[in-house]
């Protein structure tokens, strides 16, 4: 979702790109694994490698819609060659590194079907003892996928490892637009941790959101 706001200075409108959890990953997380519609896409959220940056390099490398924003930068993540070798990937910059911070937790659209997994993670600064926490955070959110099993007919979902979609944002003590729940959804309703929804039952496997690195 983009707002449009009225810049005094210069006379003119700048859009805001807002974006909910389920449409960055239904429709422009989905779109990208597909190679749909990438042209449009990537005016707002281009390829760049998160970690190969400083926190504070990433808004001028955001979409050239959205670099005049002051609040949060979108970027698609490709998976790092360490990851598809079976090993951790590495989230270490010039100048520190992102930690995760939580256990990772699904994603769930309006109409409550798993969605994706959503990691948080803090930046800090400096290496070995000497590193201090900041206040950049990151989100990334990796697709998910239902495929039906060959063998006995149980829907499986399967964890899109291939690409992710990160919002990095600075942590603020006001309340700002990605802050606030869509009308008529609670906070818990979009994300919850395994095992906290009541009606799972065994004709679907599901990927336990801890487990993902």
């Amino acid at each position: 979702m983009a707002e449009a706001e009225q810049d005094p200075h210069l006379n003119s409108l700048i859009y805001r790109f807002c974006p909910t959890e389920e449409e960055l990953i239904l429709f422009y997380l989905s779109n990208k694994l597909q190679n749909h519609r990438t042209r449009d896409i990537h005016h707002v959220i281009p390829d760049v490698n998160v970690y190969e940056h400083n926190p504070c390099q990433l808004p001028r490398l955001a979409g050239e819609l959205c670099r005049r924003d002051t609040e949060q930068w979108f970027f698609f993540v490709p998976r790092q060659e360490r990851e598809e070798q079976g090993r951790r990937p590495s989230r270490a910059t010039a100048s520190g590194y992102w930690k995760a911070t939580g256990s990772p937790t699904y994603v769930y659209s309006s109409d409550n079907k798993v969605i994706g997994v959503k990691k948080t993670m803090v930046f800090y600064e400096g290496k070995s003892r000497r590193v201090k926490k900041t206040e950049w955070k990151m989100n990334e959110y990796r697709a998910i996928k239902e495929e039906v099993d060959g063998t006995n007919g149980i829907p499986v979902r399967k964890l899109r490892h291939e690409l992710s979609l990160c919002r990095v944002y600075v942590v603020s003590g006001t309340t700002r637009a990605f802050d606030r729940s869509p009308f008529g959804i609670g906070p818990t309703e979009m994300v919850r941790p395994e095992g906290s929804r009541g009606h799972a039952t065994s004709s679907s496997r599901n990927i336990n959101p801890t487990n993902i690195l």
